[in-house]
């Protein structure tokens, strides 16, 4: 069990640190923003998958450059955009040249520079541009001038033309979000219901933790539908009209739901015992504040961009709670599996015990299935994936929540004779001898 454990967790950290160093896709969407005496040499704005029909529209208004050496070159400040093929050719000329500039790289393609903008009292420029070569491109900012800070007023729009005329917000890998969410939505509330009518077929069986599910099912479902209509409205104009504020509320609710969930089933509680543990307690209370934590990382880095400074640091954050918590998890169920074998030896009823630790092993290997397939199969479909299908790792990440779901709601489902309670006299002697000989190492 140990080594399966660490051999996980070591798995874990190692996509979660790649996908740090491999930057999400960031919403697309129509961003207006304020860059203030910022003097990195690159800011990213956007990424998006652009289709032949592509546009990028780019509004700078209220640049002014401030630079401790003489009048900076307004040439060596402008926008781009760069492809996925390109970046690494950029990379390469810089690391051969440290003082090249990515505004003369010729793997670029490039928008405008400051030489264009309006005269100083005004200082801004505005235009749109085709995108005639579909591909998934960056939108970025240089500043090759030596030691100068650029402040401005910049709005983005990306964006590809249906049928002609509908401009679709969306990039090309994300624009089937808003229908695949919408669907499984729908199967949540189907679930719901199912889980509802269970719970009232079997009502002398129902615990406190049975309607914890309940109210999970519920966030899960409402979670989908905020965010496939925070999706649609993007997609069709551009900004989500606060679909975005509701999407993330109950998306913390759900996530802290999740992992509370999972917790006190690892535990056993309310149906194998009506108290937590001390150790347990301490689980909870790690958990909880850091997946608050978590989300407060999550919304940052959702709604504002690469283009602030702390981005990456917000990255970080994020990475590093998702692996603890992944790992907090755990230990609770790893506990219950050796209270249940300890004391199979000494209370005299071998059977009951055998199938208690025959199903705590089974959610054990079904939460680190979850949770490897969520944090490193998805990570390795989006990034494999072309940027047309990166819709296929939303769509391969809400199945494998979908089938976790299910089967722990089975396995642990109220019934009036299920694998906790089941007694066969005939398989005493066999459950005996089989926990006598330490046959469920995990």
């Amino acid at each position: 069990m140990t080594k399966t454990l660490l051999a996980f967790l070591q798995a874990l950290s190692v996509a979660s640190f790649s996908v740090f160093l491999l930057l999400p896709s960031i919403a697309a969407e129509i961003k207006t923003l304020t860059i203030m005496a910022d003097s990195r040499p690159m800011i990213l704005f956007e990424k998006f998958g652009f289709t032949h029909t592509g546009h990028v529209f780019v509004s700078v208004t209220g640049v002014s450059v401030a630079s401790t050496l003489s009048s900076p070159d307004p040439s060596r400040l402008g926008f781009f955009l760069l492809s996925e093929e390109s970046l690494l050719q950029v990379l390469l000329e810089l690391q051969q040249n440290p003082s090249f500039c990515v505004l003369d790289s010729p793997n670029i393609l490039s928008l405008f520079t400051f030489r264009d903008l309006s005269p100083p009292t005004h200082a801004s420029f505005n235009r749109s541009y085709p995108v005639s070569s579909p591909n998934e491109y960056s939108l970025f900012f240089a500043n090759c001038a030596p030691e100068s800070q650029v402040t401005m007023n910049v709005r983005t729009e990306v964006y590809n033309i249906d049928n002609g005329k509908t401009k679709d917000f969306l990039s090309a890998g994300q624009t089937q979000l808003p229908t695949l969410y919408f669907l499984f939505s729908i199967a949540y509330f189907v679930f719901l219901g199912f889980w509802i009518h269970t719970c009232y077929r079997n009502k002398r069986s129902v615990h406190r933790i049975h309607m914890l599910m309940a109210v999970l099912l519920l966030m899960k479902a409402l979670n989908l539908i905020c965010a496939a209509e925070d999706k649609h409205y993007v997609k069709v104009t551009g900004t989500p009209h606060g679909w975005d504020v509701l999407f993330y509320i109950f998306q913390f609710i759900r996530v802290v739901l999740l992992f509370t969930v999972i917790v006190l089933v690892g535990t056993g509680w309310s149906f194998l015992k009506p108290f937590l543990q001390g150790k347990e307690k301490k689980v909870l209370m790690i958990v909880i504040p850091l997946q608050v934590l978590a989300n407060v990382a999550s919304i940052v880095i959702g709604e504002t961009g690469p283009f602030i400074k702390d981005w990456m640091t917000w990255n970080k954050l994020f990475l590093l709670v998702d692996i603890i918590c992944c790992c907090a998890i755990i230990f609770p169920i790893v506990w219950s599996i050796r209270s249940l074998r300890e004391t199979s030896k000494t209370d005299g009823k071998a059977a009951r015990n055998l199938a208690k630790l025959t199903l705590f092993r089974q959610f054990y290997i079904v939460v680190i299935g979850y949770l490897y397939f969520t944090r490193i199969v998805v990570f390795a479909l989006r990034t494999i994936a072309a940027y047309r299908y990166q819709w296929v790792s939303n769509a391969a990440e809400e199945i494998a929540s979908l089938v976790f779901y299910l089967v722990m709601f089975y396995m642990f489902r109220p019934a009036e004779k299920n694998e906790y309670f089941v007694l066969d006299e005939e398989e005493e002697e066999a459950a005996m001898a089989a926990l006598r000989d330490e046959e469920f190492e995990l």
